[in-house]
């Protein structure tokens, strides 16, 4: 499963590894976080994607699965990436 950050038309942003396919409608992601504030340090949702949670961020708990709607984009996490999102920080 392929590490995914997804916003959505609600302004929610998730980490998590992509179940399946990707449809502009929903998708559900696997061991999914929530990304509730990332730091200026990451130059937004896709400098996030790149080099992960630095700075204050505040990523929550990580959930086994999430159904999420109305997506706006889907952006590959790097392997770099990856590893910040697992340890969920919450500066």
């Amino acid at each position: 499963m392929k590490a995914v950050l997804v916003t959505t038309e609600h302004r929610g942003v998730f980490f998590g590894y992509l179940d399946g396919e990707a449809t502009k409608e929903k998708l559900t992601l696997k061991n999914a976080r929530n990304v509730l504030y990332w730091d200026a340090e990451c130059k937004g949702f896709m400098g996030l994607a790149a080099i992960g949670p630095v700075g204050e961020c505040r990523i929550g708990p990580k959930v086994s699965e999430l159904v999420i709607w109305d997506i706006t984009a889907v952006v590959r996490v790097t392997d770099e990436a990856i590893p910040l999102f697992e340890e969920g920080p919450w500066n």
